[in-house]
């Protein structure tokens, strides 16, 4: 059997990522409701897959004072969100690939994640589901802005379309899970308050709270 594809490793794919998050029809929807959804006062937040920091600056806006930890495993992002965040002694960014079980980073009142988990093989994400769960603080929030999987096969071809792509452009690194799996995954894990917040076509806002 082959090794699962993951090009996330090169340059140019993050890269790619990058430009293409500029034009990602209904992005800016997308962030609005996961803003719409953040605590009044969160004090310690985890970012998994932060990329360049694009969602930790983007909570650093609606909460002003939020400290946190971003994750990633690219090399390029890493230096991009170091360079974002020179200087400032509030945000830690760990060098961690979401395939490996989290390290011990503490204790966080919400845990966030971007167009990153669906990277991971399924049984990954169910345990790495459960991971943010102990990392939670009573009370904590779970929210992940992520691509989930169509209901048929000519529904994702349609959604490639939407995005200006066809199958031949697709990240062979993506694993897709329906939303309403992956809502039963956090439900069993213990989540409460568990919704899809938010969607359209294969972008979903999903999100869970830890019984305080």
């Amino acid at each position: 059997m082959s090794a699962p594809v993951n090009l996330w490793t090169e340059s140019a794919w993050a890269q790619r990522y990058l430009r293409e998050r500029e034009v990602l029809p209904h992005r800016a929807e997308a962030d609005a409701a996961l803003v719409e959804l953040l605590p009044p006062s969160p004090r310690r937040v985890l970012d998994l897959g932060t990329g360049d920091g694009y969602t930790l600056e983007l909570l650093r806006t609606a909460r002003p004072g939020v400290t946190g930890v971003g994750v990633d495993f690219s090399a390029e992002m890493l230096a991009l969100a170091r360079e974002q965040f020179a200087g400032d002694a509030g945000i830690q960014i760990v060098e961690h690939d979401l395939d490996d079980p989290l390290p011990d980073l503490g204790r966080f009142d919400l845990v966030v994640s971007s167009f990153a988990i669906h990277h991971c093989v399924d049984e990954r994400k169910r345990a790495l589901y459960g991971e943010v769960f102990r990392a939670l603080e009573p009370g904590g929030r779970f929210l992940n802005l992520e691509h989930v999987d169509s209901a048929t096969p000519q529904l994702h071809v349609d959604f490639l379309a939407a995005i200006g792509k066809t199958p031949a452009d697709d990240d062979p690194s993506n694993k897709l899970v329906a939303v309403h799996t992956q809502l039963a995954w956090l439900r069993e894990i213990g989540f409460v308050q568990v919704d899809c917040h938010w969607k359209w076509r294969e972008i979903a806002l999903l999100a869970g709270v830890k019984p305080g």
